[in-house]
């Protein structure tokens, strides 16, 4: 038997997600397609689970879609637009999945490799990591939602400018970019790291995340009007919760909160 193109691995409350085509820079066939859609829809409904790692193996996150399938021009006109519209059936469920999700970069993240580290509300990557919008290389357009995501996270000139010239980013750059949280030495330092800031999210009310990451993400398409409904609502229901109870409870009793960063030690970044 193969070895699954994507492996999901749950331990202490913390999912990772691992690309698993180390011999082909974990490319996105119709096989990693299929498994991270199965994967992204096992942590969302799986309530053990607070946050989530998304890798590569074999020292590359993601090298893009699969040039192979390119080359078969069997599979241009109309059953190309439905490859793409069977993208965005999962990846918008990733995007907001309402828990952190942390990409964990090592080795190449291009075309569509870099569209989906964006879709990370964290992204950590090794020295040796290069981000590319590659799509240009190739005489295409930008897609996994890399043209709704980069120009959020970059601004639209700096996206136009990665664009268009499909050119390479390394790691440092990129963090100077926004595109990256924190760049560890190596891949072994960034795994780790991964952990650590996944594990920290663990004591912290996952209701209360999940809607305040739906809510930011939608903060550059609605008015304040409609983000304060939102705020109001969130928070009405946040205010009802068991965690929030018995947060105030511990105030009160002078007890140490579940969830304190600052007591937990410096994040990354």
């Amino acid at each position: 038997m193969s070895p699954s193109a994507v492996l999901v691995d749950i331990d202490d409350g913390v999912a990772t997600i691992t690309l698993n085509r180390p011999e082909a820079r974990n490319a996105l066939n119709q096989a990693v397609r299929l498994g991270l859609a199965d994967a992204v829809a096992r942590v969302r409904d799986d309530d053990a689970v607070h946050s989530v790692i998304l890798t590569g193996a074999g020292g590359a996150f993601c090298s893009g879609g699969d040039i192979t399938y390119m080359l078969d021009t069997a599979h241009g006109g109309l059953p190309w637009r439905e490859r793409i519209r069977g993208l965005h059936r999962w990846f918008p469920e990733l995007v907001n999945l309402e828990k952190p999700v942390i990409a964990a970069v090592d080795g190449p993240a291009f075309g569509a490799g870099m569209s989906l580290a964006l879709a990370a509300d964290f992204v950590l990557a090794s020295q040796r990591a290069t981000f590319c919008a590659a799509f240009g290389r190739v005489g295409l357009v930008p897609d996994l939602g890399c043209m709704h995501l980069l120009p959020r996270i970059v601004g639209r000139q700096r996206a136009k400018e990665l664009v268009f010239t499909a050119r390479s980013v390394g790691a440092p750059e990129a963090r100077e970019l926004g595109l990256v949280y924190d760049v560890l030495p190596d891949g072994d330092a960034l795994q780790a790291a991964a952990r650590t800031l996944a594990r920290r999210f663990g004591e912290a009310s996952s209701a209360a995340i999940g809607m305040a990451k739906t809510i930011m993400n939608q903060s550059f398409e609605l008015d304040a009007r409609a983000m304060a409904e939102l705020e109001a609502y969130a928070q009405t229901m946040c205010r009802g919760s068991a965690y929030h109870l018995e947060a105030v409870r511990r105030f009160q009793a002078k007890e140490p909160p579940r969830f304190d960063w600052d007591r937990g030690g410096p994040g990354p970044g």
